[in-house]
């Protein structure tokens, strides 16, 4: 009888391991996989983006959707990390008080709504690093519109997860701005299209777009250059792919800084609000931006 337990018991091993490591076959065969982690009582769900052929402890980039969103699998990093191997997560936000999927950055009619996205972030960062093998240094967030200011929220947070953001029709409002100030310099990239009418380049100080008062884009970029003690700029204009519509970018960095945390500023001359990829190869501009600081 002992030693028909322990057949059975090493039987049950066996069937365990050979279970992970199907599990892990199989992890390994997708490109898309569905996960979710549970923080303060609300199950955050989100996207992993895995390419063919990854090695272990690959970088990982966050894509965060704009207000009431959803989850968009074919974002302009899928692309360019399916040719340089790094990790994307696509997070859902929560629905706010308004019922609309969104990330809490103190818009006015998000007063009173509980939700700590900052640490939901940190925490889902550390968990899909350990899950997927992906590296703990080389994490990065980019998100565009309500996702871009969630950038600049984590870049103000005392946070030790991301190590570079980059918004796109992102905003400072005026209350990170007075508020907040930044434990440290961080890598910061924003591009902007000059006629973007939701998320004004140019501010919305009286708030008279509803989103609450929010900074000039070039003086909210300005504080990172300042904070990060940039001490030179280099412009350049650029074609936007499509130049017939009269389009084109200008794109600002700004460098010397001592920690080697740069600023960048694309300034998209005559767009609107929108992820700009109609002007730029998103994917690959965010992309050469982050592997600067990828270890």
């Amino acid at each position: 009888m002992k030693n028909r337990n322990l057949i059975w018991a090493a039987l049950h091993r066996s069937l365990i391991v050979s279970a992970c490591v199907l599990a892990s076959l199989n992890l390994s065969a997708q490109q898309f996989v569905e996960d979710s982690l549970r923080v303060d009582g609300h199950m955050r769900r989100f996207v992993m983006f895995l390419p063919a052929d990854m090695e272990p402890n690959a970088p990982v980039v966050f894509v965060l959707h704009g207000y009431s969103g959803k989850i968009w699998r074919e974002n302009p990093l899928v692309e360019t990390a399916r040719r340089e191997g790094f990790a994307v997560c696509i997070p859902q936000g929560l629905p706010d008080l308004k019922g609309k999927t969104s990330w809490n950055v103190g818009y006015p009619f998000q007063e009173g709504w509980k939700v700590d996205d900052v640490k939901a972030l940190c925490r889902m960062a550390r968990y899909v690093q350990k899950r997927y093998a992906l590296s703990r240094d080389n994490c990065f967030l980019t998100g565009m519109s309500n996702g871009g200011e969630m950038c600049y929220l984590m870049a103000y947070a005392h946070q030790n997860t991301f190590k570079a953001v980059a918004p796109v029709a992102g905003l400072t409002m005026e209350w990170m701005y007075c508020d907040l100030e930044a434990e440290r310099p961080i890598p910061l990239m924003e591009i902007h299209g000059t006629e973007d009418r939701t998320s004004e380049w140019g501010g919305d100080l009286k708030n008279e777009g509803g989103w609450g008062a929010y900074m000039p884009v070039p003086l909210a970029v300005g504080y990172w250059v300042a904070k990060n003690r940039c001490t030179h700029e280099v412009s350049e204009r650029v074609e936007s792919l499509k130049p017939e519509t009269g389009r084109y970018v200008i794109k600002h960095r700004f460098t010397g800084s001592p920690s080697g945390c740069d600023v960048w500023l694309y300034e998209v001359v005559g767009a609107g609000h929108t992820w700009h990829t109609e002007d730029l190869n998103m994917g690959d501009e965010i992309w050469s931006f982050f592997r600067q600081y990828v270890k």
